[in-house]
């Protein structure tokens, strides 16, 4: 049997299923501060630092939890701050996941909910200093 390795770009739309477009078009804009590209019916769409976000409105028979969305930066403690200030509860503080012990890199991570019951995540990779 003979396989064919897909070449893959990068990621460029994540979705994830709502409950209200308004709340979820003012938890992504306001409070993530992520630039809105259009909203159309019951869909939203949000610039992620070039991934597009496509955010689908579903009825409540419908809906479930669709994915987790990790939002990567360089200071975690100071991004967690920054949405906790906004009203944001996060399920804890930011703590190291993986260790990378071939590059000397901590992963650190830290949970919160979007107001529509999906999950998110702040990440960052740290060098430990020798």
């Amino acid at each position: 049997m003979t396989t064919t390795a897909a070449t893959l770009g990068p990621i460029g739309q994540v979705s994830l299923s709502i409950r209200d477009v308004a709340r979820a078009e003012h938890f992504y804009g306001e409070i993530l501060g992520l630039p809105h590209v259009f909203t159309f019916g019951d869909l939203a769409f949000f610039d992620a630092d070039g991934v597009r976000l496509y955010l689908h409105r579903r009825d409540e028979a419908d809906w479930r939890t669709s994915a987790v969305l990790y939002f990567l930066g360089d200071d975690i403690g100071a991004a967690q701050s920054a949405v906790a200030a906004a009203g944001v509860e996060f399920t804890g503080d930011p703590h190291v996941i993986y260790t990378d012990e071939a590059t000397g890199t901590d992963e650190w991570m830290t949970f919160f909910a979007d107001g529509e019951g999906n999950t998110l995540a702040l990440m960052s990779r740290v060098s430990r200093s020798v």
